[in-house]
């Protein structure tokens, strides 16, 4: 895939897209030490916050990949063109705990150009992230009680913030060409 670097007041993408219908890859870990974890995530945001760009994922706590979003000190998100979407499917239904999902996916981890969690060769757009604050969601505190209709086993998500400090992207990504 030929990506570019890409600014982050130069990226242009449909956001809700990537979230609803294209999802993501959220890795954690470490490539060259070859400890790292995938998932696919369908919920989360881009923007600024404390004046800095940002991209915030949520974790629940039974995700083998939570291990690894609490122990290294960042994540990359990865888009792919569609034809990818099986990989995607495969990524998000199984636990890495039980085996190398990332192997049967098909899809091949690379080193980031500034964080220590993986890329994807595929990957038409990878966002490099440093952690900047986690909280988990308190029940409590959903102003609209249908919310709690998406955690039935009570497992509330753990919110990450990460400091985007690098984005690489298809010329499609990139405003102005």
């Amino acid at each position: 895939m030929n990506r570019i670097a890409v600014p982050w007041e130069k990226l242009t993408a449909r956001v809700h897209h990537l979230w609803e219908e294209q999802w993501l890859l959220l890795s954690a870990g470490d490539f060259c030490k070859g400890s790292f974890n995938t998932m696919t995530v369908a919920w989360g945001s881009l923007g600024v916050m404390w004046n800095r760009p940002f991209a915030q994922v949520v974790v629940r706590p039974t995700r083998y990949t939570r291990e690894f979003m609490e122990r290294y000190d960042t994540f990359t998100l990865t888009a792919f063109p569609e034809q990818h979407r099986p990989a995607l499917s495969l990524l998000g239904s199984r636990s890495g705990r039980d085996g190398n999902k990332i192997a049967a996916s098909g899809l091949t981890p690379i080193a980031s150009t500034k964080v220590a969690a993986p890329g994807f060769a595929e990957a038409e757009l990878i966002i490099e992230c440093r952690k900047i604050y986690s909280q988990d969601l308190d029940p409590a505190r959903f102003f609209d009680p249908s919310i709690e209709t998406n955690y039935p086993k009570k497992d509330y998500h753990r919110v990450y913030f990460g400091e985007i400090v690098a984005i690489l992207g298809t010329e499609s990504y990139r405003a102005g060409g």
